[in-house]
């Protein structure tokens, strides 16, 4: 495939083009090189990589772990160990992922316990919500969990 304007690349990709330029400064997209008129032009392998960042976001990697991840991409060298490092940040993200799951849970937990015990009747004087939310009720208390 013939050499792409950002806008070209953009709309194949998905992604905006300011963003693909903020990629460029983190070092997630290589410096892409640019005609005598200034305009830079990429390839179909910066698609592929977008496309890549977008899915990796979309699990819930970070931008430093997707810079990690394609650092290994990047490197012949991590052939042969590249893999053990890949699914290491992997499992750290899915630890991530269910330590906020749980911290969900638990948030689920208390708010269904103060919406159950506020009537959502009269004035905001001694409501349940606005006492535990205010520290007069200890929301982290056991009963609450």
């Amino acid at each position: 495939m013939p050499a792409q304007t950002i806008g070209h690349v953009a709309k194949a990709s998905g992604t905006p083009i300011e963003t693909i330029r903020f990629y460029e400064r983190e070092g997630l997209l290589p410096e892409a090189p640019r005609t005598m008129s200034g305009y830079r032009l990429y390839d179909e392998s910066t698609v592929k990589r977008l496309r890549f960042i977008a899915r990796a976001k979309a699990l819930g990697f970070t931008l430093a772990e997707i810079r990690d991840l394609l650092a290994l991409q990047d490197n012949p060298a991590s052939n042969k160990t590249g893999r053990a490092e890949v699914k290491a940040i992997t499992e750290r993200k899915l630890d991530d992922i269910e330590h906020k799951i749980a911290d969900l849970q638990r948030m689920q937990k208390v708010l269904s316990h103060l919406a159950h015990e506020c009537s959502g009747k009269g004035g905001v004087a001694h409501c349940p919500i606005i006492e535990t939310l205010s520290g007069i009720e200890d929301c982290t208390h056991p009963e609450h969990r």
